[in-house]
């Protein structure tokens, strides 16, 4: 490893607009007074060299020095201690002491996954005593330089703090985003590179310490920046004019024979081949003998793992009937501690000329062209995308989202990623027409950087489930896809800057997406969310759920109060958001709306959440009716107000008879109003719909 001398990288980054003290060097003790002949005391004196990383700890730091002369005794001395423990450094490095002020962290490290991820944090010795720090993805823009040092405990101090002035803020911003152009520019190269402290006071921010470790042939370049990636044409794997399927048997169905299975149910147009070395047929699906004759232009791979990569160079282009997409179904690779099998599969499909996608994945689904990996009918098309590390996981949200109507146009998944990335996907997904919301379930992405440039430029919004964000899903991960993943805080970062909704559970995807399907084209006015519906203890928990979201729930001017007043609301309970309202078998089923319109006329809010109880509909009566009246109306409201997002949550679900929860998401959803089983289920669909739509321009 390279660690920059400090004074050459205080030079690099001054360059950079950082400001660092004014200092001088000298290689041994007795030229370091005339170094500091120019200098203002009080000053400070640094060895630099081999050994002398973190130079507190070596004793290889002398501040408070009143004249050039006491710099350089200080020097001879220090040189004399750190001789004895077998320490000879490089050279002295003299400085003007910076004015006390705020201590604070700049800092960056190379993530293995999204490269280089950027901290901020209190400095000194307080960074590794309180670990208050935020992170964000370089580069950063200026609004996540603002916002870094507000999310930490200790930001008050910036603020002045028992009578102490504010800090420069602005200047420590500059600081943030020198620091993103500086590891841009870095690249690969660097490893670890912290400013700390950076001392902030009322008249700016100085660096007063530097430290840049990297590779050995790191170098300090000028700034840079990478043109955007192509957009690889996926139209023939989510379209394929032919499918081949590797690895049925003649003798006992497994996988392959299953896979034929599916493509004959959904009724595939295209051509449709098993490949086998001896038969004619299979399942009534006629044979070839090899990739190389298969002539289609998608090929499921299900053999084990050791055949694969024989089967993929099968593939190759080279006998002009090439295949150009390959899926490899088979497990048994890296994530089973067999890296060599991977090794060569990536190359063999490198020889073939061919996009890989997996291996240990199940294949694509896209209703519009005829793709599957799953069985039943498929569904009815739609646009709603998923790209997945997990087959399994894929086919759980394409099977759940029908149940509740969503319908999807392309849905890819890439199990440990060798070739074809999510990132990848993503671009190109984000340019199809045919696609209007997008869904992740990332393990590994393979390519973090490559990942995170697609979210900043994606047009289209992106929901992401991130398996292994705890210590021991990390553990699970690594034996899923093989992948091991980064500190949770980076997927936040990540979150933030790119207006990717992160969610913590399947369920939570699947309704934001559903609630992107349905509210993603309206423009909304407004701020905050109006949560509405009966139960004073459910709007209670509501509050604390919609809190716990950071969803804020704005009260209601005099006037709205006044306006519900008018409609015989208020006796018995407060007007205030949440809004209780007597909601059931026997109630006006137009009540809520009307009590909405009332409080939207003189408050936009971006968000109302309608709330019913489905247990009490069927404990004080005994029809759907009431209740189907109800979502109508609710319905209704939708109509009414279009720049108004609506959703629904039907509480206690499960009370009702067979049938009727159905019924109630069929009205809802042909009204355009998604439909939850609870309000943290809709909590953290409206959180999704407020990042990924509200918060993008």
């Amino acid at each position: 490893m390279n660690h920059v001398p400090e004074h050459q990288v205080k030079a690099w980054i001054s360059g950079f607009g950082v400001s660092v003290p004014r200092g001088a060097t000298a290689s041994a003790p007795d030229g370091l007074e005339a170094a500091a002949a120019e200098l203002t005391p009080p000053l400070v004196v640094k060895a630099f060299g081999p050994g002398l990383l973190h130079k507190s700890d070596a004793g290889a730091v002398r501040l408070g020095l009143g004249s050039a002369g006491s710099a350089a005794e200080a020097a001879a001395g220090m040189l004399e201690a750190l001789t004895a423990k077998g320490i000879v450094p490089d050279g002295f490095l003299v400085e003007e002491q910076a004015e006390p002020g705020v201590e604070m962290i700049v800092g960056a490290v190379r993530d293995p996954a999204f490269g280089p991820v950027l901290m901020v944090g209190l400095g000194g010795v307080w960074t590794e005593a309180l670990r208050d720090t935020s992170l964000r993805l370089a580069p950063i823009g200026e609004g996540d330089a603002h916002a870094m040092p507000t999310e930490l405990r200790g930001s008050s101090l910036l603020d002045g703090f028992r009578g102490r002035p504010p800090v420069d803020r602005d200047a420590l911003v500059a600081v943030l985003l020198a620091m993103s152009d500086m590891v841009t520019a870095l690249g690969e190269g660097f490893t670890e590179f912290e400013l700390n402290p950076v001392i902030c006071g009322p008249s700016g921010a100085v660096a007063v310490d530097a430290r840049l470790v990297g590779r050995d042939d790191l170098d300090l370049p000028a700034p840079s920046v990478d043109a955007p990636p192509p957009v690889t044409d996926f139209d023939r794997l989510f379209a394929p004019r032919g499918v081949a399927v590797v690895g049925a048997s003649t003798k006992r169905p497994n996988f392959g024979n299953m896979f034929l299975t599916f493509y004959k149910a959904v009724g595939y147009q295209g051509r449709l081949v098993a490949v086998h070395p001896s038969a004619e047929e299979i399942d009534g699906v006629p044979c070839v003998p090899s990739l190389a004759e298969a002539d289609v232009d998608y090929a499921l791979v299900a053999v084990p793992a050791k055949q694969c990569a024989d089967v993929v160079r099968q593939a190759s282009s080279q006998n002009g009937h090439g295949v150009p997409f390959v899926q490899v179904m088979s497990g048994g690779f890296r994530e089973m501690g067999e890296p060599e099998l991977e090794t060569d599969l990536a190359e063999a499909a490198r020889e073939a000329g061919v996009r890989l996608l997996g291996p240990n994945c199940m294949g694509v689904y896209s209703p519009a062209g005829g793709q599957t990996f799953i069985g039943g009918e498929p569904g009815r098309p739609g646009r709603i995308a998923v790209v997945s590390q997990s087959g399994g996981l894929a086919g759980e949200i394409i099977k759940v989202g029908e149940r509740r109507g969503l319908a999807f146009s392309k849905v890819a998944t890439v199990g440990n990623s060798l070739d074809v990335t999510p990132a990848e996907l993503l671009r190109y997904l984000d340019a199809d027409d045919g696609t209007s919301a997008i869904g992740l379930y990332l393990e590994d992405p393979r390519d973090g950087r490559g990942l995170f440039d697609a979210l900043r430029a994606a047009r289209r919004p992106v929901v992401a489930l991130v398996g292994g964000r705890s210590a021991q899903g990390r553990t699970a991960a690594a034996s899923h896809t093989g992948g091991m993943i980064g500190d949770d805080r980076i997927w936040t970062a990540l979150g933030v800057q790119t207006g990717t909704a992160i969610v913590r559970s399947q369920d939570d995807l699947i309704g934001a997406l559903d609630g992107l399907d349905l509210h993603g084209h309206r423009e909304v006015r407004g701020d905050g969310v109006l949560v509405i519906g009966p139960s004073g203890g459910a709007s209670v928990l509501a509050a604390d759920v919609f809190d716990g979201a950071s969803l804020g729930l704005p009260q209601f001017p005099d006037a709205a109060v006044e306006a519900l007043r008018g409609l015989g609301l208020g006796a018995g309970s407060s007007l205030a958001n949440p809004l209780e309202i007597p909601v059931g078998p026997r109630g006006d089923p137009d009540l809520v709306r009307n009590a909405v319109a009332a409080i939207l006329e003189r408050r936009a809010f971006s968000d109302v959440v309608a709330h019913v109880n489905v247990q009490s509909f069927f404990t004080f009566g005994n029809s759907a009716d009431p209740l189907v009246a109800y979502t109508r109306a609710v319905g209704r409201l939708q109509a009414d107000v279009p720049d108004t997002r609506i959703t629904l949550v039907v509480r206690n679900a499960e009370c009702a008879p067979p049938g009727v929860e159905d019924e109630v998401r069929a009205v809802a959803r042909e009204a355009g109003v998604p439909v939850y089983r609870s309000m943290e289920a809709a909590a953290s669909a409206v959180a999704a719909m407020r990042r990924t739509l509200d918060g993008k321009s």
